[in-house]
């Protein structure tokens, strides 16, 4: 049988480049080795259909290269920790991108929808030493969550998270007043209904050359696995409601798996008046994927406050900043004909 093509390189400061060592891994985490077998290329490797050998193999991952101990209930999606690490990296650079190509270590970012796997933020802090505040909507998710942070010293105080009690919303509830971010990260949910997730679920029966009794590793809770309209939808309410946050986060992000999704989010942001938008793209293995990025700041000026020491005090930095969005909102105002009170420029 001939071995399958190279495929396209992580992001270059992944850790997670080539194929698995397993030496290393089950050195690492002894309980992978019972999951080693050779595959149909004579290579070693483990059953992706068993969902124990892929949790054993990201335990591995996590206890090999960032020294996590990391453990999630049974019945929870087991996220694919090489990928989600290339989200981090590549918001690493477009943060660095206003720090003058800098990486920027200080940091505050906030993960909508953590999970009970907590993978974001225990990877950014980690590679950068960012701190988090995650947030889900389920009270099971936060607090397998919270099991993690604690379960792995120095954690709890970079690591907060919280519920998103309300359902309808997005930011309201966990965005706490006076606090501003970084940076927002979100990993949407894909499907948009019980039906869809089903019939993705089929379909990676089929691609595995599986009966459809086999276990799958891609189970997961309902909240892990759809929301009503997909990704679309919960995109597009996150960039309505980040208008209202646009002078206290510089940069929201989001994961977009369908690229026929992207021309609604670009049209539905310039509606919306943002700033800036960008496309991130990132190649991982045989899967193209990419993250939406948008702010309502203005360079360089405003962005580039909140890294060279957040302006040598963070009184000073949130008056620079906030300076600049409300110039930025007169600007606005000014074109449209009123002031910033409201009242006609006539």
């Amino acid at each position: 049988m001939n071995k399958p093509a190279a495929t396209a390189l992580f992001h270059p400061r992944n850790r997670h480049q080539g194929r698995y060592d397993f030496a290393a891994l089950t050195a690492a985490h002894p309980p992978l080795a019972d999951k080693v077998r050779p595959n149909g290329y004579g290579e070693l490797s483990v059953d992706f259909a068993d969902p124990h050998a892929v949790l054993l193999l990201n335990q591995a991952l996590l206890k090999l290269f960032y020294n996590l101990n990391w453990q999630l209930p049974e019945g929870y999606l087991t996220p694919p920790v090489p990928g989600r690490a290339d989200y981090i990296h590549a918001l690493a650079d477009l943060l660095a991108s206003d720090n003058g190509g800098v990486l920027p270590r200080d940091l505050d970012v906030m993960d909508i929808g953590c999970g009970a796997n907590c993978i974001y933020p225990l990877i950014g802090h980690a590679e950068y030493g960012w701190r988090f505040t995650g947030t889900d909507i389920s009270a099971d998710a936060v607090n397998a969550a919270s099991q993690i942070v604690a379960s792995n010293p120095g954690l709890q105080r970079a690591i907060r998270l919280r519920r998103q009690k309300q359902e309808s919303a997005i930011f309201a509830g966990v965005v706490h007043k006076n606090e501003r971010y970084h940076a927002v990260l979100c990993n949407p949910l894909f499907h948009g209904s019980a039906a869809d997730a089903a019939a993705g679920s089929q379909r990676k029966v089929r691609n595995l050359g599986l009966s459809k009794q086999a276990p799958l590793n891609f189970g997961g809770q309902h909240n892990e696995l759809w929301c009503d309209g997909s990704e679309r939808a919960f995109t597009g309410r996150m960039i309505d409601e980040s208008v209202a946050l646009g002078d206290r986060i510089v940069w929201f992000t989001s994961l977009v798996s369908r690229k026929e999704h992207l021309p609604e989010l670009r049209d539905r942001l310039k509606a919306q008046d943002a700033y800036q938008v960008r496309i991130v793209g990132m190649a991982q293995g045989q899967k193209q994927s990419r993250f939406i990025a948008w702010t309502f700041y203005r360079p360089p000026r405003a962005r580039s406050c909140w890294h060279a020491n957040r302006c040598s005090g963070k009184k000073k930095a949130a008056a620079e900043i906030r300076s600049g969005f409300i110039f930025l909102r007169c600007l606005r105002r000014r074109a449209a004909g009123t002031h910033a009170d409201g009242r006609s420029a006539d």
